[in-house]
């Protein structure tokens, strides 16, 4: 746990980096460092658009998986690495 405790605190203290969101394989928030109602929508939606993204490659290539999905914005830039068990995602400020 110590671990990943390290792991969080290294990404928050990138440049530009707003928030850092561990979900779940359901989508629910586990860990994070946004507010809560901001959470929710951000794991929720992201959650969808990663399984989504992940068919997607598997329908075009069943031996493939998706690894890293990133959305730039005119607001914000957020990336999004899916695991087995979690989604971890970050959202940042790309012009910092």
């Amino acid at each position: 746990m110590a671990e990943v405790e390290e792991t969080l605190k290294r990404i928050q203290t990138h440049k530009g980096v707003i928030g850092i969101i561990v979900a779940n394989a359901e989508g629910i928030p586990i860990r994070t460092t946004l507010d809560n109602s901001t959470t929710v929508q951000y794991a929720g939606l992201l959650h969808q658009l990663t399984m989504k993204a992940r068919g997607t490659v598997r329908d075009i290539d069943p031996q493939n998986d998706l690894t890293f999905l990133r959305i730039r914005s005119k607001k914000h830039e957020i990336m999004v690495a899916p695991e087995k068990e979690y989604l971890l995602i970050v959202v940042q400020n790309p012009s910092e």
